[in-house]
């Protein structure tokens, strides 16, 4: 059993160095697989646009790992994919496998007897099969109709045996082929939030302004004509810390703010008691629309520091009213 007591020689800075190698090992196996993304990577794009099934993913170990991970990013980036563990495969699940499906099979090595022993079954259904190992002589590769490269110059582990630089290659190679069939397909951020509405990327993608937002008789809301005293009392009723200023089509004329009322006060010119609000509103205020996304609102909030919006439709009618405590309740912020 290995001696886990830590040298008492090792410092800070060697321990940073460490972490630095490994990163820079596996960046220059990156570098090395970048240039074999050619013709056998087109191919097996175009195996994988064709497919009328699903992807199937397989690898042992480690590269079950990747396999996991890839058929993960595949489906929710619009190829339907799912993993099956090879070892189980050959005691059943293999069943789970249609001809319609094409197979990814993934080993660095390109010898996984799991692996292998599939292969016969597979190629008898007709399935297309994608190997990626870091071996093009090894026997999974030879027996793939489309062949992917990821071997690496070294493994970042100092012993040459835990995976690593070889492991990352092989789930960027499988980024690589998720990112360009979803370009290839059109995939949009509205068929990403489909298959992501739980969590905060589902509220992101997916929540608009309207279903957060102030509406009807909730809106603050005065005339132009009004006093400063009735804008006051109808922010009071609102409790949103403003009000709209609107004409007799309901139409945004200006905006006034907590802030614009500490601004206000501290106006010796400006008689608090015989102001119209048209006298000291803001006439331009920052707005969005109902269709946008609520993030969308999070992030104007943030970039022109401000705590509130007016909501207008296309004829700048005011149809809404939200600030970031709105936002925080929806957990968009």
């Amino acid at each position: 059993m290995a001696d886990s007591t830590v040298s008492p020689t090792i410092d800070d800075a060697t321990l940073a160095a460490s972490g630095r190698r490994v990163l820079d090992t596996e960046a220059r196996g990156l570098e090395a697989v970048s240039g074999r993304i050619n013709g056998d990577f087109s191919r097996a794009c175009r195996v994988l646009l064709a497919c009328r099934g699903r992807v199937v993913c397989i690898g042992m170990g480690k590269s079950g790992h990747v396999a996991r991970k890839i058929a993960a990013t595949l489906a929710s980036t619009g190829t339907p994919a799912f993993y099956v563990h090879p070892g189980e495969a050959g005691h059943g699940d293999l069943g789970m496998i249609t001809d319609a499906d094409v197979v990814l099979a993934i080993s660095y090595s390109g010898e996984s007897d799991e692996i292998l022993m599939l292969l016969p079954v597979l190629k008898r259904q007709g399935n297309p099969l994608l190997a990626m190992t870091g071996r093009p002589q090894s026997m999974l590769a030879r027996e793939a109709d489309v062949h992917l490269d990821v071997s690496v110059p070294t493994e970042a582990c100092p012993l040459h045996l835990a995976p690593t630089s070889s492991t990352t290659a092989s789930m960027a190679m499988g980024d690589a082929l998720a990112v360009a069939l979803l370009e290839a397909r059109g995939f949009t951020a509205d068929d990403f939030a489909r298959s992501h509405p739980a969590g905060s990327l589902g509220r992101r993608l997916l929540l608009h302004i309207r279903d957060v937002m102030h509406a009807g008789d909730e809106i603050p809301r005065v005339a132009a004509d009004a006093s400063l005293a009735d804008a006051l009392m109808e922010m009071s009723r609102k409790r949103l810390g403003m009000t709209a200023i609107v004409d007799g089509d309901d139409r945004l004329v200006g905006l006034y703010t907590d802030g614009d009322l500490r601004r206000t006060l501290a106006d010796p010119a400006i008689d608090v008691h015989r102001a119209r609000i048209a006298d000291v509103m803001t006439r331009s205020p920052v707005v969005i629309e109902a269709d946008a996304l609520a993030s969308e609102a999070a992030r104007l909030m943030e970039d022109r520091k401000i705590t509130m919006l007016l909501v207008l439709d296309r004829e700048r009618r005011v149809v809404g009213a939200l600030n970031i405590h709105d936002l925080l309740r929806a957990r968009v912020v």
